[in-house]
């Protein structure tokens, strides 16, 4: 048994005809089915039916015909990496994300990426958007996930939207809103707020499109405290200390929340945009393939 016969009568399978098969491969048809003849005595069991029209498999045909794709399939992925690995497709790929992100899905893509290219060491950098602005624009990280920032908005860096995150109440479960479904920005006016803000410095982009949302919600918010520490925020929250607008990413994965109850804050511009963004002349290869995967 050998690749090819497997590529042959995995061909016939899936076209039901010896002649497209050999279509497919430039071959005669006497040549693959001779090859996939060889298939079966080398298996020990009859794989097609012949005597019928279109072609069938037999039940011992389907269950090779299954195992046959993943093994060219694998075949494949291993070929892949091999050549990648002998081109460049080695080294690092340095992330940062934002404070909160870890709870996305964001170790998912990270994981698949590591799957298709375990020759690539990834890094990962947990830090305010500030810090991950300057460290992208200095060369420290290859890529950033991020709220939107005010100094990623330069002309030397390329930006992707990966994700429109809805934003959620934070609130301890026995505050008279707890109960709700849902919430609209309106409905807090006289709340203490746990702002939870995208920067250090608390005047960001999107410090000032969240301001912007209080304004047309028709007051100027009671912040009781700015931080961009989530953990901080929600044992706050859970001691009774105020509410929190949080985006869902942050909450989602919460099971058995002491004292804690999350209510979707709806509303057209209630949501938050995670950029992926990088330096345009980065030629990386690890990072150009990781772009391509997003």
């Amino acid at each position: 048994m050998n690749l090819n016969q497997l590529k042959y009568f995995v061909a016939v399978a899936e076209h039901q005809s010896f002649t497209k098969a050999a279509n497919q491969y430039y071959l005669s048809q006497t040549a693959i089915s001779q090859q996939v003849r060889a298939l079966e005595e080398a298996v020990g069991v009859r794989l097609l039916d012949r005597d019928n029209r279109p072609v069938t498999l037999t039940p011992a045909g389907s269950v090779l015909f299954q195992e046959a794709k993943g093994i060219l399939a694998r075949m494949d992925t291993a070929l892949s990496r091999t050549r990648d690995a002998s081109t460049g497709l080695v080294g690092t790929l340095r992330v940062g994300y934002t404070k909160g992100y870890e709870r996305s899905d964001l170790s998912n893509k990270l994981r698949a990426f590591h799957l298709e290219y375990p020759n690539v060491l990834i890094t990962c950098h947990r830090c305010d958007t500030d810090v991950l602005a300057a460290g992208l624009l200095n060369g420290e990280y290859d890529i950033i996930f991020t709220w939107d920032s005010t100094n990623i908005r330069a002309e030397e860096v390329e930006a992707r939207i990966v994700e429109q995150v809805p934003l959620v109440v934070a609130l301890y479960a026995g505050h008279p809103l707890a109960r709700r479904t849902t919430l609209r920005r309106t409905e807090l006016k006289n709340e203490a707020i746990l702002y939870m803000s995208p920067s250090a410095t608390g005047d960001s982009y999107g410090d000032s499109y969240f301001m912007a949302l209080y304004r047309q919600a028709g007051y100027q918010p009671n912040i009781l405290l700015r931080s961009n520490d989530v953990e901080s925020i929600l044992m706050m929250v859970a001691a009774e200390e105020g509410i929190s607008i949080l985006p869902a990413y942050c909450t989602d994965k919460l099971t058995d929340a002491d004292n804690l109850a999350f209510v979707p804050l709806v509303g057209a511009e209630e949501s938050e945009e995670i950029l992926a963004v990088w330096r345009k002349a980065d030629e990386s290869r690890p990072l150009r393939h990781f772009i391509r995967r997003l």
